[in-house]
């Protein structure tokens, strides 16, 4: 397998719907993280929602959230054609910023619960995520996007991702 070069960066020109949510979601994931470890465990439930809802729209496109903005007249990047005035994130195959849905879904979850069955700890693990959501959503970098672009996935707000010419074509002594 041949990794890819270069650095994937989503676009920061505008405030478009999966940017606002990746924000928002990260907010959350940092709040709900530190209420449940300074004021009741019971908060890391509202991780757990976040990590469901994620996965859910990495499987069938609908996000609450993503719906909410799009009343507010935010527009959307990856939207489904024809959805209508519903947002509906594009599920015609599984291209990077998908895979990202899942992935940090999957990893919240899993985490929220081992935070809740076996060791508040995990809180920082769950607690970085939200913090590189925010970064990500941010400044357009992102360590999980970069992982899976390198790794081969294709994505669909930068597809000509930034290539350093200092890295694509090195040659060293």
């Amino acid at each position: 397998m041949t990794l890819r070069k270069g650095f994937y960066v989503v676009p920061t020109d505008r405030w478009y719907i999966e940017r606002a949510v990746w924000l928002i979601a990260g907010v959350v994931l940092v709040s709900c993280t530190l209420l449940a470890v300074l004021v009741n465990p019971l908060w890391i439930l509202g991780v757990i929602a976040t990590g469901l809802v994620s996965i859910n729209v990495a499987l069938t496109g609908f996000c609450p959230i993503g719906n909410v903005l799009k009343l507010l007249g935010f527009k959307p990047a990856l939207a489904a054609p024809n959805s209508g005035k519903l947002y509906f994130l594009q599920t015609d195959s599984w291209y990077l910023e998908r895979r990202i849905y899942v992935t940090v879904g999957v990893n919240i979850t899993l985490g929220s619960i081992l935070f809740l069955a076996h060791s508040p700890w995990w809180g920082l693990f769950i607690g970085f995520v939200g913090a590189a959501m925010v970064w990500f959503a941010s400044t357009g970098l992102c360590i999980l996007a970069n992982v899976l672009y390198w790794i081969g996935a294709e994505p669909r707000l930068n597809p000509g991702a930034l290539r350093s010419p200092r890295i694509a074509g090195a040659k060293h002594a």
